[in-house]
């Protein structure tokens, strides 16, 4: 009996301690949610151990299973980020497995959409005013989710790295109704009604359908590259280029290189390029 008080007086501290470190903002609402099911398990089963509350433990950054496949620890990942996966075959999954790279991204400085696709312009801006934004140096307008910023910031510091325009917002974070325009630039309805029956895929390494481009959520920037050592700068610092055969496209996904594949990305070369693709 006095041991099940010593516990249960013992899991009342740790609770009350993480909701003091919510308060203080110290750690997220999504790491309770990570916790909180260990502490679950332990209140009703002695025999299993009491998890690891301190403030490290709790921050450690998340690492696939390894004896999982490709897919399966890709999927493990962007659970933790994406609320909602998408079933096979239809028009989400197919968005998430061309850009959904940004949702094992482990870096707690970035926020993340609750989906992959926005509906509407008034959708797009509600998201967009919940982020904390960073200006590129060098740039007139040009600006990014503050981490992928910072990031791309110290692998320009490393080599001369332009934007693809040279100075603009166009390349950076976008706005609904500038992905649409440049999707009617390319395509059409009836091309996106081929896309969402799975017919036509090619497109989408050229422009994102409207509301599902990675611009939208501020961790994308269209860039000219033209040597090796620019690319090695991007990818010391997490960005990478994850869309097959958009060449100017990278993507922050804030992992080192040799843990893309820990993640179950793929590298695919294709006339020189090594894209890092989803498994999916």
């Amino acid at each position: 009996m006095k041991q099940v008080l010593r516990k249960t007086k013992f899991i009342t501290i740790v609770i009350f301690m993480i909701f003091t470190l919510v308060a203080s903002n110290e750690i997220t609402h999504h790491k309770i949610a990570i916790t909180a099911q260990p502490l679950n398990v332990c209140l009703i089963n002695d025999s299993l151990p009491c998890i690891d509350t301190s403030t490290e433990a709790i921050l450690q950054p998340f690492t696939p299973n390894p004896e999982l496949n490709d897919q399966q620890r890709f999927l493990s990942a962007i659970a933790r980020n994406l609320p909602t996966i998408p079933q096979p075959g239809t028009y989400e999954y197919i968005l998430l497995r061309t850009y959904g790279a940004v949702f094992v991204n482990q870096d707690i400085g970035i926020k993340l959409p609750p989906k992959d696709i926005f509906a509407t312009e008034q959708e797009t801006q509600e998201f967009q005013a919940t982020l904390t934004m960073g200006h590129v140096d060098g740039t007139n307008d040009c600006y990014l989710q503050k981490s992928a910023a910072d990031a791309l910031n110290k692998a320009r510091i490393q080599q001369h790295i332009p934007l693809k325009s040279g100075y603009g917002s166009g390349d950076c974070t976008r706005t609904f109704n500038t992905n649409l325009r440049f999707w009617q630039k390319y395509a059409n309805n009836q091309i996106l009604a081929k896309v969402k029956q799975g017919q036509e895929t090619k497109i989408l390494g050229i422009v994102a359908p409207p509301g599902t481009s990675q611009h939208l959520w501020g961790l994308a920037i269209d860039l000219r590259i033209s040597n090796q050592k620019q690319r090695q700068a991007l990818n010391q610092n997490g960005w990478f280029q994850t869309v097959e055969n958009d060449v100017p496209h990278w993507t922050y996904v804030g992992l080192s290189e040799e843990n893309l594949p820990v993640f179950g990305f793929k590298s695919k070369i294709l006339r020189g390029i090594t894209y890092w693709i989803t498994p999916l």
